[in-house]
């Protein structure tokens, strides 16, 4: 099914190229939800989320004719581009917080907005992964994801060592890898 979903999305990204308004309509409805979530969990601040989402859409629309189904699917190519310009606009913004481990949950629901029904499952395994790792492995993978802090970024805001931050994040990652092949065999 995730083939099928990413030729339809290609398709509608190769319309896209060729000026057709609808196809970006359809590919909005299709992401927007899920853009908002991570703009919104990496600016802190829905108005820019919102703002940011636009100017991602824009460039979509302008650079639709780029995209290429070999490096990665439709999916990735917006999430990434939105997760990158809103840490853009953070590390612009001199936003920085100290965060405690204590600050830090699991990721949150997402809004009520309409996603994507045939995400969902892989949306509630990597939650449930997620929240299953200890809080201190959670918590370097959510700085570098979220934050896009460096490993010595992490270090100094966690205050802790940078081999131990290393640790964390090649431990975490271990085990969220696990726990997804896990469920994705149980399927």
């Amino acid at each position: 099914m995730v083939a099928v979903s990413n030729e339809a999305d290609a398709a509608l990204v190769r319309a896209i190229a060729g000026g057709d308004r609808e196809a970006l309509a359809q590919l909005y409805d299709r992401f927007a939800p899920s853009l908002m979530a991570v703009g919104c969990r990496i600016l802190c601040d829905r108005t820019e989320a919102e703002d940011l989402l636009h100017d991602v859409f824009l460039e979509v629309w302008r650079q639709a004719a780029d995209y290429d189904d070999q490096r990665g699917s439709v999916r990735a190519w917006v999430l990434m581009r939105m997760r990158s310009r809103a840490l853009d606009r953070r590390k612009a913004a001199g936003f920085a917080r100290v965060v405690s481990l204590e600050d830090r949950r699991a990721p949150e629901e997402p809004s009520a907005t309409v996603e994507d029904p045939s995400l969902q499952p892989d949306r509630e395994a990597v939650r449930r992964s997620l929240a299953a790792l200890p809080p201190e492995q959670r918590v370097v993978l959510e700085l570098g994801y979220f934050e896009g802090l460096s490993s010595s970024e992490i270090a100094a805001r966690i205050d802790a060592p940078i081999g131990t931050v290393k640790s964390r994040v090649a431990a975490a990652l271990l085990k969220l890898r696990g726990a997804l092949v896990r469920q994705d065999a149980s399927r």
